[in-house]
């Protein structure tokens, strides 16, 4: 992945999908993206810079069941493992010091989750902030 590039989704080694964007729009960009091509997710992969609990739910929600971390949190990682994703990373930390990783922290259902980071996302787009 290239320096500038934070997500990308691939497809039997090609890359269909990327974003350079910041906090979780890359992955809400990617599920409108998965829409719009007709993709079933659960056949590709995703390769994130930073997975924490919220990136986690997000790509779990959308039905993506490989995923590569730069940097995998804790938090995150319990998301995937409950789901059943297979993940790996290249740095693993407790926790992302992220307003989002402690909200989500006691949110366990993925439907939840995305609820709250729709409108976080909804409402910095609004302010035109890049993270909420």
């Amino acid at each position: 992945m290239r320096p500038d590039i934070s997500l990308e989704f691939l497809m039997d080694g090609k890359v269909l999908f990327e974003s350079t964007g910041r906090w979780l729009h890359p992955l809400f960009e990617l599920e409108r993206f998965l829409k719009e091509q007709m993709i079933d997710a659960h056949e590709g992969e995703v390769h994130d810079k930073v997975v924490g609990r919220a990136s986690a739910f997000l790509i779990v929600r959308l039905g993506i069941r490989t995923a590569h971390a730069g940097l995998m949190s804790r938090l995150g990682k319990d998301v995937l493992d409950r789901a059943g994703v297979v993940c790996t990373w290249d740095l693993f930390v407790e926790e992302i010091e992220c307003k989002t990783e402690g909200i989500l922290r006691e949110v366990t259902d993925p439907e939840e989750a995305y609820a709250i980071l729709a409108e976080r996302a909804r409402k910095s787009a609004q302010l035109g902030q890049i993270h909420p």
